[in-house]
């Protein structure tokens, strides 16, 4: 695999500091490496892979240099800015906003489902929403096998989710402290409103599950619905989603399907209370599942519980497994 020249877009995020933490731990063929910012952050250091460097201030010229990929992760404005400036020289955008998801020219990916959309990119690759991400890696399988029908998200989503802003509001929550992120206090609550509000009273977050999912899946006229709740956890979204297949299924073979799928684990012995939890899915890459159950009020209904680290396989491991995908269309 040859060696490339990578950057960093919003390297002192919350999710740009655990890109680098995965771009260490996949150990990617990198011989030139550049971490990029606002003002605000440039001129600090990063250390990755026991070297310092300096944080640079991103501007129209950061590209000019020999860059392979970029990986962005500094906001919608930031990526609708600077990523067809630097594909312009050349370089491959990764992009973790939301700017250019539902881009038809765009491919929108998650390597566990469709990594072969990846060859079909002019240069941008969108990486999903953290809600979507996992929910998808579990829906696979079971689309594959017996064709889904009709799907029902209700999620409940840590507020890392919201960035450091978020984490900060339920850190402070906590003390007794007024919100500065979210509408209401988060701490000992419950808020369903993730994103803003659209004319149709979903929000924002509510219908980019249903978009990004319809989009991942190629299943456009795909019937979803989805429910989305801000809960006080720190880390790790969890999600309840209800699934009517076409066909029908024993729920045996269903689970076993499921175990077997890519990036899933299956965690389901109620018997001795094993299920995910959010706590137990913290810093993991993998999506967790369980709860899996026949819904008994539809033919061919069934239930799982689905739970992902959201700053992990949920934005940040996902931006670096397309880079992996990437790499692999490179050498062939």
């Amino acid at each position: 695999m040859r060696k490339i020249n990578l950057a960093l877009v919003g390297a002192t995020g919350m999710v740009g500091r655990t890109m680098i933490k995965v771009l260490e731990e996949k150990n990617l063929p990198i011989e030139n490496i550049y971490f990029f910012s606002s003002s605000r952050s440039a001129g600090s250091t990063i250390t990755f892979n026991s070297k310092d460097y300096i944080v640079e201030e991103l501007t129209e010229a950061s590209f000019d240099k020999k860059i392979d990929i970029a990986l962005f992760s500094a906001g919608g404005s930031i990526s609708e800015k600077y990523a067809p400036i630097a594909v312009s020289k050349g370089c491959v955008v990764i992009d973790n906003s939301s700017h250019w998801r539902n881009d038809e020219n765009v491919p929108l990916v998650v390597p566990e489902v469709n990594s072969k959309d990846i060859s079909s990119h002019k240069g941008i690759i969108a990486n999903p929403n953290c809600s979507t991400i996992q929910a998808v890696v579990a829906l696979k399988p079971l689309h594959d096998k017996y064709k889904i029908k009709r799907i029902i998200f209700s999620t409940y989503q840590a507020v890392s989710g919201a960035g450091t802003g978020g984490f900060s509001d339920l850190e402070m929550g906590l003390k007794g402290q007024s919100p500065k992120k979210f509408p209401h206090p988060i701490a000992g609550n419950c808020i369903p409103h993730i994103d803003t509000f659209l004319p149709n009273g979903y929000t924002k977050e509510e219908m980019k599950m249903v978009n990004e999912t319809r989009k991942i899946l190629n299943e456009p006229e795909l019937k979803i619905t989805a429910t989305t709740v801000r809960v006080p956890v720190f880390h790790g979204h969890s999600e309840s989603i209800n699934v009517e297949l076409d066909l029908p299924f024993e729920l045996d073979e269903l689970i076993d399907t499921m175990k077997k799928a890519p990036g899933v684990i299956v965690q389901d012995d109620v018997s001795n209370n094993i299920y995910p939890t959010a706590l137990n899915a913290e810093g993991r890459d993998e999506t967790f599942v369980g709860r899996i159950r026949r819904d008994e009020s539809v033919k061919n209904g069934v239930n799982l519980w689905v739970v992902a680290d959201n700053i992990r396989k949920g934005a940040a491991t996902n931006t670096v497994q397309i880079a992996q995908e990437l790499l692999k269309t490179w050498d062939k």
